[in-house]
């Protein structure tokens, strides 16, 4: 092993370094060896070519090969139209927490029948307070019942990798989509607040979300998060976590379907759920108690008193 400005060079040098200056062309110094200025240049190059790298979320990370560039004017007329700053900064986001977080979708249905006929029972009463009452204020405090029952869905993985933060308040996001791209407002204590208080504030939320009049601390602050598309239609999906929290919600759109109770078939408004988590922390057994769970308790809103 031959040394030379105090580094040492040779077959056992096993460092990184030296690995990955195994298959770099041969250094300047005699008989090819590598000096301390072929390193230098060497990690210049390195840092220049990375800064004028394009965006990680056009070219893959973490060793993915990019996705190659194809110009699709041959094909056809095209027309480029220009991603939002919202929604540039939602994708770089996300594409972070698909890389970084091991994502498993748990799939179930909720029996929603009485909770639909208590939320129609309760309108007059909404209207009176000033407030339109959804589904969306049931689902969050049904969420926020769960989240202190298990506490590991109210959590974050500790940076060290080597810990679970359980979080003592319960703060719950809830997506909003917006012409300019999607936003998720973050409603406080949960927990704390009634479902006329919880149908105000996420309707207040909601407006100056489309009104871009959010505030960075309206954002902030979110343990879990709940993702609806029940307006819009479809039978299931799999949202992507809201890295560093460990769970989000899918909520797709409610239908009629024929349910056995045992003796006949009765037609039963089901609603389908998509958990997607993080199974660092989240294991299978977990996410299946927690939408069988939040199943029983829609199903039943009367529990949430017990």
């Amino acid at each position: 092993m031959a040394k030379r400005d105090g580094y040492a060079w040779g077959p056992a040098s096993c460092s990184p370094a030296s690995l990955v200056l195994s298959w770099q062309p041969p250094g300047s110094g005699p008989k090819g060896r590598i000096l301390k200025e072929d390193v230098q240049a060497y990690v210049k190059a390195m840092m220049l070519k990375a800064k004028e790298a394009p965006a990680a979320g056009a070219t893959g990370g973490a060793g993915i090969p990019p996705i190659p560039m194809v110009d699709f004017s041959k094909f056809g007329e095209i027309e480029e139209v220009a991603m939002t700053r919202l929604m540039q900064v939602g994708a770089n986001n996300l594409h972070r927490s698909w890389l970084n977080v091991p994502h498993v979708t748990q799939f179930d249905s909720a029996d929603i029948t009485e909770l639909e006929a208590f939320r129609v029972a309760q309108k007059a009463v909404a209207e009176k307070a000033g407030v339109k009452l959804t589904v969306l204020p049931l689902l969050l405090k049904a969420c926020a019942f769960l989240l202190k029952e298990l506490p590991d869905f109210n959590s974050s993985l500790a940076p060290s990798g080597k810990a679970i933060i359980r979080k003592k308040y319960v703060h719950i996001g809830f997506a909003v989509d917006t012409p300019d791209g999607l936003l998720v407002p973050v409603i406080k204590n949960v927990d704390q607040k009634s479902l006329l208080q919880l149908a105000a504030e996420a309707a207040a939320l909601a407006e100056k979300a489309r009104t871009k009049k959010l505030s960075a601390d309206d954002m902030q602050g979110a343990c879990f998060t709940i993702s609806s598309l029940g307006h819009i239609g479809g039978t299931g999906f799999t949202p992507i976590v809201n890295a560093p929290e460990v769970a989000i919600l899918g909520v797709s759109k409610a239908t009629i379907q024929p349910v056995w109770d045992g003796k006949t078939f009765q037609p039963k408004l089901m609603l389908p759920l998509s958990l997607s988590y993080d199974h660092r922390v989240i294991n299978g057994a977990a996410a299946a108690r927690f939408t069988k769970r939040l199943g029983d308790v829609l199903t039943d809103i009367r529990t949430l008193l017990l």
